[in-house]
């Protein structure tokens, strides 16, 4: 069944973009640049292709991981979930149930319409992954974007050295031209969306929310100030912590998206 995820345009688009970033990366400007022969060319084109297929692996554990979902016959501890009225909209942490599954959802788990099931602590569902981002899988995802950023990001100093530094004579060769402005655009624009992507995904990393929650917390702040109160978000342990708990303790399997010892049942976080 989680091969079925490789049957998307999306997912088809994206090894597209992969291929043609790094051929043309490669095989165009690093060969114009610097050549094969050099060293200097032998060691970006390591570092170039490490980048690339650290990118591709954590890409294929995206798709291929399941984010997580609610175990069978799931109930909640209702001891922890005995709070006074007001208590569980402030803190998020009371029992929820799902009218689509007819079941209770865990804390921090949605319903995924595309997806058609609760996720745990899901964040969004990724078109380009053509699976959802939870639990299980979120850290891959973070891993995705980095090491895709830096890949982006390291074919754009490529490509503008090779612009720069090779003498090439654009008067003659119009269309060659109109292909470095038409990529320079694109490996631009790719580096910029992944760039602002990996922050946002470090915000919410190192506060310990998903994407769904940050929005929910915009909403939960603004009426615990119409009541004179403040909001915090119940799962926001401090900035190691949160890292920890999502990277894992070990910080020298942070880049390793397979990593993965140290996550839980996602049934139960910890709270402030």
């Amino acid at each position: 069944m989680k091969w079925r995820r490789f049957v998307s345009v999306p997912i088809f688009s994206v090894f597209l973009l992969i291929g043609f970033v790094y051929y043309v990366t490669i095989f165009i400007f690093l060969d114009n640049w610097l050549g094969f022969q050099s060293s200097a060319g032998l060691l970006n084109v390591l570092i170039f292709s490490s980048l690339g297929s650290l990118s591709f692996f954590s890409f294929l554990v995206c798709v291929l991981t399941d984010p997580g979902g609610l175990p069978p016959a799931y109930v909640p501890d209702m001891e922890e979930n005995d709070v006074s009225d007001q208590e569980p909209k402030k803190s998020g942490l009371h029992a929820r149930h799902c009218d689509k599954c007819s079941a209770y959802k865990a804390p921090r788990a949605h319903h995924c319409r595309v997806c058609r099931r609760c996720v745990l602590r899901m964040d969004h569902h990724c078109l380009w992954i053509n699976n959802c981002v939870g639990h299980r899988n979120y850290k891959a995802f973070v891993i995705l974007v980095f090491y895709a950023t830096m890949a982006s990001i390291y074919s754009s100093v490529i490509t503008v050295s090779c612009i720069l530094q090779v003498d090439t004579d654009f008067s003659r060769r119009v269309p060659f031209k109109i292909f470095c402005i038409i990529y320079g655009v694109l490996i631009f624009g790719l580096s910029l969306t992944l760039g602002t992507l990996l922050g946002w995904h470090i915000y919410l990393m190192t506060h310990n929310m998903t994407t769904i929650e940050y929005y929910e917390g915009i909403r939960a702040a603004w009426l615990a100030r119409k009541s004179g109160q403040t909001y915090r978000h119940p799962f926001n342990v401090g900035v190691h912590k949160n890292l920890t708990l999502i990277l894992g303790p070990n910080m020298v399997k942070w880049l390793c998206p397979t990593a993965v010892s140290h996550i839980k049942d996602g049934t139960s976080f910890p709270t402030a």
